[in-house]
């Protein structure tokens, strides 16, 4: 079946961090903070899907009108991004996924309207692309996408990635992505020819309950699946709203983990069907230092958080 009619593609996927480094095989670009999708653009219409394909412009309607920036029929690959103060902000991006108030959403984007950004073409007019190298994937991406406030295309440079590396730290800003300049597209495969290089680290966690802390906060219980076993990867506390756990999380009487972990037998536990990103500072010794709630998501199960 041709690829735009069957509407089922599962994105190339990006190999584990590494040492920033510079090449000339390699093009380096900043790793956005957001939701990947796929954008399926022609004349009459705009089908965008996240990882799970599930269809995206009833959360993202100021994007319905994006194919106007397209000159010819093409399925794109690219990041989801709600901009705050400047920067990428994943927390005000999952927020929205998770609506469902009509209102709310118009509301929402309003106040910060979301971008796709397109990093990768898979089919031009009519034909799939993958096949060609991504350098030449990129001089076609910036010959059919007209950019602008709702779509805009990655940019990248040449060899020099430890500066670019660099740049995003005084930024504050997640890393970079290197990529092969001759790598071809592989459908839901993780392979080495594109690697993260990140100076914020983050992880996704199954929700497993939370403990009601002093001063109003509230810490989430977290954890990850080893072999279909829960396994306890701690807590996060900034940044969490209890109200949330409470509207979206499922309480239950006993612990998900097959012991409760020592210092959490005061949880209030909720079946884990709920996922969240949390991020952290790297340090020299392993932890996740400075930890963070970034948000819910709902792109990713609970079974595909995995201990690493």
């Amino acid at each position: 079946m041709d690829l735009f009619e069957s509407r089922n593609i599962k994105p190339m996927l990006i190999a584990e961090n590494v040492e920033p480094f510079n090449s000339h095989e390699h093009i380096f670009e900043l790793k956005l903070d957001g939701s990947r999708c796929i954008a399926y653009l022609d004349k009459d219409e705009v089908d965008l899907r996240n990882k799970r394909n599930v269809k995206l412009i009833p959360k993202f309607p100021e994007l319905s009108n994006i194919n106007k920036q397209i000159k010819k029929r093409c399925i794109l690959d690219g990041e989801l991004i709600v901009m705050v103060e400047g920067k990428p902000n994943f927390y005000e991006l999952q927020r929205r996924t998770l609506m469902s108030n009509k209102f709310k959403i118009e509301l929402a984007y309003k106040q910060h309207p979301a971008c796709f950004i397109a990093y990768d073409i898979l089919y031009l007019e009519d034909r799939q692309i993958t096949d060609l190298p991504l350098i030449e994937r990129k001089k076609l991406l910036a010959k059919t996408v007209k950019e602008n406030e709702q779509i805009a295309i990655s940019r990248y440079i040449e060899y020099n990635g430890i500066d670019l590396y660099k740049l995003t730290e005084l930024q504050e800003l997640e890393g970079i992505v290197a990529k092969l300049k001759d790598s071809k597209y592989y459908f839901g495969k993780r392979t080495h020819d594109w690697v993260k290089i990140k100076w914020l680290l983050d992880d996704d966690f199954a929700v497993c309950g939370y403990i009601e802390k002093d001063n109003n906060m509230t810490s989430i219980v977290l954890g990850q699946y080893k072999n279909d076993e829960l396994v306890y990867k701690g807590h996060v506390t900034l940044g969490v709203r209890k109200s949330d756990l409470i509207k979206k999380g499922k309480a239950i009487e006993s612990s998900p983990f097959s012991t409760i972990p020592q210092g959490n037998e005061e949880a209030i536990w909720l079946e884990p069907n709920l996922v969240c990103t949390v991020q952290w500072m790297p340090r020299q010794n392993k932890g996740m230092n400075q930890s963070v709630f970034k948000g819910f998501r709902d792109d990713k199960t609970p079974k595909e958080c995995i201990v690493k």
